[in-house]
């Protein structure tokens, strides 16, 4: 709400807020929809999809794009979406690393814009600007973010264009947040990135589709991409 304050909108009934749903605009290249949803009582009424006219309307850029649950999958399926790849939730229960990281660098400052924008596809300094008020550093070129939950801490964005560096940048992760459950949203086509994941005890428990508004193309997300932002970011 604070990156984009018009992209974020709902709808209000009896006093409360019963749908809503989120868009944040990198530059004019990629608008993201995150964060749809709808009180259970309310659901089947049409609020959804009026949300998402509103956000597809206001959007304005090349490529229009969100993860979608198989509840929502049939609603964006009517709007024009169409499948890129699966992405998954992948969540480690507390447990110690064995040995800790190294070669990392903590530093607020330093990630390789350039490098970001080719991997993402889009400039997202804003956005990363925001995370790195929380927890980043940086391997080489290769940098990850993390931010604390209610339910599990986070990993991402977690790009890496070595594999050395991500697994060290994994290790920085683990070992400062060992003792609380974590979470990564990887695509599993990318084998590096979910072999890692498993190899240090993460499973996926949940999955969803990432899809495109037609009618731009879909395609594979860059493998430098070992976690994503969030659902909600992309």
């Amino acid at each position: 709400m604070r990156l984009q304050p018009d992209g974020c909108l709902g709808i209000v009934a009896e006093g409360k807020v019963i749908s809503s749903a989120t868009t944040i605009k990198y530059g004019g290249d990629i608008s993201w929809i995150g964060m749809v949803h709808t009180l259970p009582e309310y659901r089947g009424k049409g609020f959804a999809r009026r949300l998402m006219e509103a956000v597809i309307e206001r959007s304005n850029t090349s490529r229009i794009g969100l993860d979608a649950s198989d509840m929502g999958k049939p609603l964006y399926v009517s709007l024009g979406f169409v499948d890129e790849c699966p992405i998954e939730r992948w969540v480690r229960e507390p447990q110690p690393v064995k040995s800790p990281a190294t070669g990392i660098r903590l530093d607020r400052g330093h990630v390789d814009l350039d490098m970001d924008r080719e991997v993402f596809g889009a400039d997202r300094s804003a956005l990363l600007d925001e995370l790195s008020k929380y927890e980043l550093a940086h391997s080489n070129r290769s940098y990850a973010f993390c931010r604390l939950g209610s339910s599990f801490d986070y990993l991402g964005p977690w790009v890496a264009d070595d594999p050395n560096d991500a697994e060290a940048l994994l290790r920085w992760f683990l070992s400062r947040h060992a003792t609380k459950t974590t979470c990564i949203d990887l695509f599993p086509h990318h084998t590096n990135a979910a072999e890692l994941a498993r190899r240090f005890g993460f499973v996926p428990v949940r999955r969803l589709t990432r899809m495109v508004l037609s009618p731009a193309v879909p395609r594979l997300p860059d493998e430098r991409i070992y976690g994503i932002a969030g659902f909600e970011f992309g």
